[in-house]
């Protein structure tokens, strides 16, 4: 397995290329940047690529954005793309792409070298390596849009007591705080979850709904 790896970090770059060497794997060449990971691309023909998110200049999504065109150039090239955190964007740009020698990991499964080897190898194969916390956001943005999701904490706070049934001068006892800001909460729950005043609907009612479909949901 002929391997390649993008990452900035310099002492990360060279832990991982110490640890695919030590498993008998050949890393032909590391970059610090985008460029020098497509140069190295073309001048190898690696078999993976192992790629930050986070590359200069401007650390945004230079390593996506290579690693795209990486495949492009190379359509049998097996990507696996490490991240610091979960960049749900970037995980679903790249998918968009195809999913197919592909992987998406948080850089902290570097650390369980088990884990890590496994999803390259099933990468290299022609698979696919998701992270579980990647999977659960991506999962969670399918979910029907209620416009909860809108809602300031202390929103929540609000609509989750007016599901209890309380009224507005006891969800200010509660959270001690003035009923003027309860009206001022609730105005704001009702915009942001699209409910303007109608006949055909209590719009108390309607939010309490939703929020109680959203937890049954979840």
């Amino acid at each position: 397995m002929r391997i390649v790896i993008a990452e900035d970090d310099p002492l990360l770059r060279e832990g991982l290329a110490l640890l695919l060497r030590a498993e008998s794997l050949d890393v032909v060449a590391t970059a610090a940047g985008p460029d020098g990971f497509l140069e190295a691309v073309d001048a190898h023909d690696p078999d993976v690529a192992i790629v930050d998110v986070r590359m200069p200049p401007t650390h945004t999504d230079e390593g996506i954005v290579a690693a795209v065109e990486a495949r492009r150039r190379r359509p049998g090239l097996a990507v696996l793309v490490l991240s610091a955190y979960v960049e749900q964007a970037f995980a679903t740009e790249l998918l968009a792409h195809g999913s197919s020698r592909l992987g998406y990991l948080l850089k902290e499964r570097v650390g369980r070298v088990e884990e890590f080897l496994t999803a390259l190898h099933r990468v290299a194969a022609g698979g696919t390596a998701i992270d579980p916390d990647v999977v659960a956001q991506l999962l969670a943005r399918t979910r029907p849009d209620s416009g909860l999701d809108r809602l300031s904490p202390r929103e929540r706070d609000v609509l989750a007591l007016m599901a209890e049934g309380l009224g507005n001068t006891a969800i200010a006892d509660r959270l001690f705080v003035t009923d003027g800001a309860v009206h001022k909460h609730i105005r704001s729950i009702f915009a942001k979850l699209d409910l303007a005043p109608t006949d055909q609907a209590d719009r108390r009612v309607t939010a309490v709904l939703r929020y109680l479909e959203d937890v049954q949901r979840r």
